[in-house]
């Protein structure tokens, strides 16, 4: 009997994990060390994915929505660092500033080159 969760060519897990905040990157940075995992007979997971809330206001996630019209990347950039190959590399990238004019210009960063679609 084949399995849903089972990908077709191996017996690893497709796993998606829901969520957002700090708990979600924290999760899928444990789970990240799972994937491809072969070195058992035991089940592996073989696709990792998440699926991010967004729903953060305060602070400059609210300036964000309100001067860009855009939704906070906080939550998504966390968790894309979470699943990289080099974290430490992703996140210095992410935590760059770029000069800029008005209230954003100081919290401008790189995470703006995939600016999200707002609702």
């Amino acid at each position: 009997m084949k399995l849903p969760y089972l990908s077709e060519e191996s017996r690893g897990l497709n796993l998606v994990a829901l969520g957002g905040g700090t708990g979600l990157s924290t999760l899928l940075a444990g789970l990240k060390r799972l994937v491809g995992n072969l070195s058992s007979d035991d089940l592996w997971i073989s696709n990792l994915s998440a699926i991010v809330t967004v729903s953060d206001d305060g602070g400059s996630s609210g300036r964000l929505r309100e001067e860009l019209q855009m939704l906070p990347p906080g939550d998504i950039r966390n968790c894309m660092i979470a699943l990289s190959e080099d974290s430490n590399l992703l996140s210095r990238l992410f935590r760059y500033r770029f000069r800029g004019q008005g209230e954003l210009g100081v919290i401008a960063s790189a995470t703006f080159s995939w600016r999200p679609s707002p609702r």
